[in-house]
């Protein structure tokens, strides 16, 4: 499955970079996307993975192996060995510049904060996310909310294969990847708070509440967040609170990544098990959520959730320099503008409210609000 723009980012990026990061879940497509770049390239093309005993072989002195290579260099899985980080400074820095590296990896940054650190300024990162309705088209909407959008789990020939597929990413992240990035905490520990997350996906991080359930102090159920946030597998939406005279919810909102991923972890199979649970309308908000995002080019930095605990809400607000936009999600075909609505026009001075529903038409709803069809955000 083509992703162009993937292509086109990352590209442009090895024009003003000499360091590029591919970063993102595992088996996100990193690997996939590297070997679409290479195709492109007119040079030659070295990949090393890291998950590959031989290739670690090659790369005990990283100087040695990496010092006279040409064109585009490929680092798989660089989580592994983030002690390559400065020798890749020092070949970056060099001049002419020879060689170009394209480092994929399945954790954050700051998780590999050697590599932040030693390359600062020498690297961008671009982070790819699962298939989108953009890759997979608006007539497969409910399969890509249903399966999430890891493309082995979207492409499986059943439902029950992609949900075998979807348990085993699990099982293999939990005991085996975190692991390699030493983390020592139990795989069954880590499961249950994931789990836990998936309860509460939609809803705001409580670190008194975790803790009590974990019997753990709230810094170390805070830790445990931040590492599956790290490792792009859950997604904080952080609050937004200016000087205005309400008292504001100031505690982040936690989405599981993925939507297949989040319903594997509720147990649900297929599409009467999703419809019949609790939780339908907030993987539903999630979902759409994601999508919105990626089609504004919002970084993460850019996005915020706001809600008053007098009961005023707004699911996503995305702030650029003076201009607000604002998203609500309702899983309704007949969405319509609500008090809540009102007040977030006024108290966020928004430009504009977009309610995203999952109904089939978009019309206006008032100046300056409007109906979206989810179906038809990928269009806009």
């Amino acid at each position: 499955m083509e992703r162009d723009q993937d292509v086109l980012a990352v590209q442009t990026a090895l024009g003003r970079f000499p360091v590029v990061g591919i970063i993102g879940a595992r088996q996100a497509g990193k690997t996939t996307l590297a070997r679409a770049i290479a195709k492109r390239q007119l040079g030659p093309v070295t990949h090393f993975d890291l998950e590959d005993p031989a290739d670690l072989a090659r790369l005990a002195d990283p100087r040695l192996a990496l010092g006279d290579l040409r064109g585009l260099v490929i680092l798989d899985e660089i989580q592994r060995r983030p002690e390559i980080f400065p020798t890749l400074r020092v070949l970056a820095d060099r001049r002419p510049r020879r060689v170009r590296f394209l480092v994929l990896g399945s954790a954050s940054p700051d998780l590999l904060r050697q590599g932040s650190e030693s390359l600062a300024g020498r690297i961008h990162y671009h982070e790819l996310k699962g298939l989108s309705l953009s890759d997979v088209g608006r007539t497969r909407l409910k399969r890509l909310w249903l399966r999430g959008g890891f493309p082995r789990s979207f492409l499986a020939k059943s439902e029950t294969e992609s949900v075998a597929w979807r348990r085993a990413l699990i099982r293999t992240f939990l005991e085996r990847d975190l692991p390699q990035l030493g983390v020592q905490i139990p795989a069954e520990t880590l499961r249950r708070f994931w789990t836990m997350v998936a309860h509460v996906h939609g809803q705001t991080w409580n670190a008194s509440e975790f803790g009590r359930a974990f019997g753990m102090a709230d810094t170390t159920v805070r830790r445990y967040l931040d590492l599956l946030t790290a490792t792009f597998l859950v997604r904080q939406l952080q609050p937004f609170h200016e000087n205005l005279a309400k008292r504001q919810v100031k505690a982040p909102k936690l989405y599981v990544s993925d939507s297949g991923l989040l319903h594997s972890l509720l147990g649900l199979h297929d599409e009467r098990d999703l419809e019949g649970h609790p939780k339908v309308g907030a993987s539903w908000e999630g979902f759409a959520l994601d999508e919105v995002v990626r089609l504004m080019g919002a970084r993460a930095e850019d996005c915020y959730f706001w809600a008053t605990h007098a009961g005023a809400e707004l699911d996503l607000l995305i702030v650029r320099g003076r201009r607000r936009w604002g998203f609500e999600v309702k899983k309704t075909s007949a969405p319509s503008l609500t008090r809540s609505m009102h007040i977030a026009m006024k108290d966020l001075r928004l430009d504009r409210l977009d309610v995203i529903h999952a109904g089939r038409d978009s019309f206006a709803l008032a100046p300056k609000v409007r109906a979206v069809a989810l179906a038809d955000v990928a269009a806009k």
